[in-house]
């Protein structure tokens, strides 16, 4: 009975030593590129969402190709190291709106250092949408992010 609760001590110690070691940024997986650093300090995470069109009516507002050709002319030029985009459902009620709109949207996912460059470059991928689109906003949402590739 005694080997039996040792074995079972034993083995929790090695399973929490094991777990410690797994532990957010403790290893890289990536060496070498000042792009995608093995650990990073003073990055953030900046989620920003486009709406495309009422999600009720697919054929309505901005097609995949032209997400796409937006994508291609102002977002990657600005941030081609990487990025994330996600096909979501939103809803919106504007300032004059009696209730709210159901959008079929995307959501964009960037993380890269906080600089003054690169949040203005966030700023202008929001206004070219906005005159693209003639969309009154496009919501940004940023938090800091422990990063490691």
């Amino acid at each position: 009975m005694l080997r039996r609760a040792l074995s079972v001590v034993s083995l929790s110690l090695l399973l929490a030593a094991c777990a410690t070691s797994l532990a957010p940024g403790a290893a890289s997986t990536l060496q070498g590129d000042a792009a995608h650093p093995g650990q990073a300090q003073g990055w953030v995470d900046t989620r920003l969402y486009f709406g495309l069109g009422p999600a009720d009516q697919p054929g309505q507002g901005i097609s995949e190709a032209s997400w796409r050709d937006f994508l291609d002319q102002q977002v990657t030029p600005r941030f081609p190291d990487g990025l994330s985009v996600l096909d979501v459902y939103g809803q919106w009620q504007g300032k004059q709106e009696t209730r709210p709109e159901r959008l079929h949207s995307k959501l964009l996912v960037i993380d890269y250092p906080d600089t003054p460059e690169n949040r203005s470059k966030i700023e202008a991928i929001r206004a070219a949408w906005k005159q693209r689109t003639g969309d009154q906003s496009v919501l940004r949402v940023t938090q800091p992010a422990d990063v490691s590739f």
